[in-house]
């Protein structure tokens, strides 16, 4: 009786050190995941944020992009929500900045000023950084005086016409290509002139986002928008060409928010017109 007690209480107590050794084993594989997973969030963090903040650039004069309340400063739009996001899931805090034009955006990303830019996919503007997945659509249409002729799309290719965008826009771009018979002029990105413009008939039409147009129009009595668009201009980020990690978790990220529909949130919060979720894969931008 004796022995086989012993017996029962030796294996019980192999028994007990068998499951201590498995609880320890499966508490360091535990603490392994969790450490692989911070160098990887880390290393991922190095790659899109390498001085420990993300700095994004975003066109200050698109406000399908992003706008600042100049009163109080308080930024809203898609583009800042992603940036915002980003950061976040990196661990590192976000400086938003502003500037001027598209291929500015580009060449502060390629000069290491910023980490990442928003700025709209063109062929012409390949080479020097890498482009994302695309996120968002942004309508381009005319804007005219009241009493012109040209009532649609289809008018506006005509001899005689003289047609506007400002300089490196990317409808303005487009327009050198597809355009045949109208005179291209390209503006400063100036609201006061652009509406000078219009209101002297030096242009008989401007091309734009449906957001600048909407806000000009607004500003500028008797003009009116055109009923239908010219393309839609797609939204990317653009990356250093040397962060291949940088840009798959920047695609990771459009992939997720346009899922959750987080994206669809900040577009909805930023109030911005003619502004649309890019569905997966899609194919946009200049017809020509």
């Amino acid at each position: 009786m004796r022995s086989r007690a012993r017996a029962i209480c030796l294996k019980h107590d192999i028994g007990r050190r068998a499951g201590t050794r498995d609880h320890a084993m499966i508490t360091f594989r535990l603490v392994m995941i969790a450490a692989a997973v911070a160098c990887a969030t880390s290393a991922v963090a190095g790659d899109i944020a390498p001085g420990g903040t993300l700095r994004a650039a975003y066109l200050g004069t698109n406000p399908a992009q992003a706008m600042r309340d100049p009163a109080t400063g308080e930024v809203r739009g898609a583009a800042y929500d992603l940036a915002r996001e980003l950061a976040r899931r990196n661990n590192v805090p976000l400086e938003f900045k502003p500037i001027a034009g598209p291929p500015a955006v580009i060449e502060a990303v390629k000069n290491a000023e910023a980490d990442i830019g928003f700025v709209a996919y063109e062929a012409t503007r390949l080479g020097t950084v890498e482009f994302s997945q695309t996120y968002m659509l942004v309508r381009q249409s005319f804007l005219v005086l009241d009493g012109s002729p040209i009532r649609a799309i289809a008018d506006v290719d005509r001899a005689g016409q003289k047609i506007a965008g400002t300089v490196n826009d990317s409808i303005t771009l487009c327009m050198k290509r597809i355009l045949k018979q109208a005179t291209i002029a390209e503006l400063a990105n100036d609201p006061a002139e652009l509406s000078k413009a219009l209101t002297a008939r030096t242009i008989d039409a401007l091309g734009a986002n449906r957001q600048r147009l909407t806000t000009l129009s607004t500003a500028t009595p008797g003009t009116r928008l055109l009923p239908d668009d010219l393309f839609n201009v797609p939204q990317n980020i653009v990356v250093p060409k040397d962060r291949p990690a940088a840009l798959a978790a920047v695609n990771a990220l459009i992939d997720e928010v346009r899922v959750s529909g987080l994206l669809r949130s900040a577009i909805e919060r930023s109030g911005a017109i003619g502004v649309a979720v890019a569905p997966a894969g899609v194919k946009a931008g200049c017809p020509g």
